[in-house]
């Protein structure tokens, strides 16, 4: 389980450098990485903002 945790810190922290990186000019592979980053990023705060919406309309339904 720790093992697990520490290879989704470091591909975390990997892909934070790839897009510190990209936006300095680095090399293709760079700004591929980088690009999955920040959609991957995205994608993770839309469903977080989704399962808020849920959970809000879920529990003023209930009151």
């Amino acid at each position: 389980m720790i093992l697990a945790l520490l290879g989704v810190l470091a591909l975390a922290v990997g892909g934070c450098v790839c897009v510190v990186w990209a936006e300095r000019g680095g090399p293709r592979w760079v700004r591929i990485v980088a690009t999955i980053t920040v959609a991957a990023g995205k994608m993770v705060g839309a469903s977080t903002k989704n399962r808020r919406r849920g959970l809000g309309g879920n529990n003023s339904a209930d009151e």
